[in-house]
């Protein structure tokens, strides 16, 4: 088994800003065609492309970015379409959503169970592994090809910390197979 690094991508990157006053739902609505939902407003954004959802307190989440500076630009541009200055805009940051590869298939139902610093079981309806990392306190999805989705991530680094400590498991319990 080859001990390259292994590529992490980032797939989404959740972030919520805060302005110094709070955005008002009716007229992301009223003034650009916003959508109420179970309480919340949700703007989708061709340029940049995000969806936001803007909640009662008037905070902005931004959905379908991987980068902070491209989240920040989405608000932004809301804040503007608005008429709102984007001072003092606070950044809180969310949950990671990212994927590697092993790069070679692995026999799934042999991590089933306690393994490692995690517990794994498998998933029919997805046909993968979950397996909950408690060492470095991700989701890791884990399909027989080698492919990867983790959740619930704070920062890439850590994906990739997680992402070289399992294969490193995974070679020493003799999981993957090798290709012929």
């Amino acid at each position: 088994m080859s001990r390259a690094a292994i590529e992490v991508r980032i797939e989404n990157q959740l972030v919520r800003f805060v302005p110094p006053t709070p955005i008002n739902q009716q007229e992301v609505v009223t003034q650009l065609g916003g959508q109420e939902a179970s309480g919340v407003v949700i703007k989708v954004l061709e340029r940049p492309q995000a969806t936001l959802v803007i909640d009662a307190e008037g905070r902005i989440t931004v959905h379908g970015t991987h980068r902070v500076d491209a989240a920040r630009a989405a608000a932004k541009e809301l804040m503007l379409r608005l008429g709102l200055s984007d001072a003092g805009l606070e950044t809180e940051l969310g949950p990671v959503i990212a994927s590697f590869d092993f790069g070679m298939p692995l026999n799934i139902t042999q991590i089933v169970g306690n393994i490692g610093a995690g517990t794994a079981s498998y998933d029919e309806r997805l046909g993968c592994c979950l397996l909950e990392d408690n060492r470095h306190n991700l989701t890791l999805k884990i399909w027989p090809n080698g492919r990867c989705v983790v959740t619930d991530a704070r920062h890439s680094n850590m994906v990739a910390m997680a992402a070289v400590y399992w294969r490193d498991q995974f070679t020493d319990r003799n999981v993957f197979i090798e290709r012929i």
